[in-house]
């Protein structure tokens, strides 16, 4: 049983690795692949070694992600808004430095999930109702609140609304995987696109561990806690929004807002897991994923999991400044029109090889959208409306 553990954790830091830097492939898909494998893998073994294995690789691609966020400007839905900072930090230089605070996030996330967890359990399951009654309000509470931050409140609607018309098509379409080339355009290849356009140039990288200041570490991690625990239970809500509403409390510099992006998807992957386990409802693919492989999640595979978070956290830090300062030494060397190109090519042949031609289509479509609201200086967040508006459709 101990070697089986070993490997689950083990094998699901590979995935989880390999999702994490390859744009395109999200462990949702991963997951997906194998869940419908599951009948002929629990001859081999249980239920609760693929929940480790499923576990073990959400959090490691959690931490890998920010790699080809920042430094290629390849982001999927949760670590989009790291493209601007990140990227900006990058062109000085500094894209290393970016990828710390963004690990760091992650891991200092950990303490606030232990801590969050008992709340969850003992609390969810006797507000659920209230919760549900009110998730269209919030939403678009938080919506209005979003677009009235933007210098041009006009284009950022525009860019939320047709994001959301967008939204609603796929979604009520009969495409595979259709968050693929819904996300993978809005947020993906729209950037790099204009990349392409502005002919950017990466400067060589400094690989030296950054002087870290309190406030750039404890007051987004407060803000995060305040903030991240909506992701758990509003469908559409998102860690970018979360991430936002964080910003809006302390204010934060590009660094501190890393740290707090980090440590919102964190806090967002793990605590559905306890989600599930308090009301038996998903709200992450990995946790749709463990549902599917288990309908009664009990405490003890509850405490499974927090462990495996624990131990996987600590050793993905590491390994995450490990590919990171790897990337940072060479990053510079490489033609950078040629990378975009390069992962242009291979998202757009991912999302029509899993989406089929369909898909491409809204590929095409969502990427549009993207370059569109990048060109009007509309925050990247708006675009989230093409999950935030079929949700409030649905409650309504």
């Amino acid at each position: 049983m101990l070697i089986e553990i070993i490997l689950a954790l083990l094998i699901g830091m590979v995935f989880g690795t390999i999702a994490g830097l390859l744009p395109g492939i999200h462990i949702n898909l991963v997951g997906a692949v194998l869940v419908s494998l599951s009948a002929a893998l629990l001859q081999f073994t249980s239920p609760i070694i693929l929940i480790i294995f499923i576990v073990s690789m959400a959090i490691t691609q959690t931490f890998v992600d920010f790699i080809p966020s920042i430094f290629l400007g390849a982001p999927d839905e949760n670590t989009a808004l790291s493209v601007l900072p990140g990227h900006n930090l990058l062109k000085k230089g500094r894209g290393y430095e970016a990828i710390v605070f963004s690990a760091y996030g992650c891991l200092f996330a950990v303490p606030i999930i232990l801590l969050i967890t008992p709340l969850f359990i003992y609390f969810l399951p006797k507000f659920e109702k209230a919760i549900n009654f009110f998730i269209p309000y919030i939403l678009i509470i938080s919506t209005i609140f979003l677009v009235s931050r933007e210098k041009n409140k006009l284009n950022a609607f525009i860019v939320f609304i047709l994001a959301g018309f967008l939204g609603i098509a796929v979604l009520n379409s009969s495409i595979r995987q259709p968050f693929l080339p819904l996300l993978t355009g809005l947020f993906g290849a729209s950037s790099l696109i204009l990349s392409l356009k502005n002919k950017v140039n990466i400067p060589e990288q400094k690989i030296k561990k950054p002087k870290i200041k309190k406030s750039n570490i404890f007051k987004p991690l407060i803000a995060s806690s305040i903030s991240s625990p909506l992701c758990c239970f509003l469908p559409g809500f998102g860690s970018g929004q979360a991430a936002v509403i964080g910003a809006s409390i302390i204010k934060p510099s590009k660094r501190a807002f890393l740290t707090m992006l980090g440590a919102t998807n964190m806090i967002g992957i793990s605590l559905s897991f306890v989600v599930f386990y308090a009301i038996e409802k998903t709200r992450t693919g990995m946790a749709v994923n463990i549902a599917q492989l288990t309908e009664n999640l009990t405490l003890t595979h509850l405490i499974i999991i927090i462990l495996t978070i624990i131990l996987v956290s600590i050793v993905s830090f590491y390994l995450t400044l490990y590919l990171a300062k790897s990337v940072a030494k060479s990053i510079n060397k490489i033609n950078y029109s040629v990378l975009s190109i390069i992962t242009l090519i291979f998202i757009s042949a991912i999302a029509l090889i899993f989406s089929g031609f369909l898909g491409f289509f809204i590929f095409i479509i969502s990427t549009a959208i993207g370059i569109f609201g990048i060109l009007n200086n509309v925050k990247r967040i708006n675009l989230m409306g093409c999950l935030v508006i079929p949700v409030i459709l649905f409650y309504i």
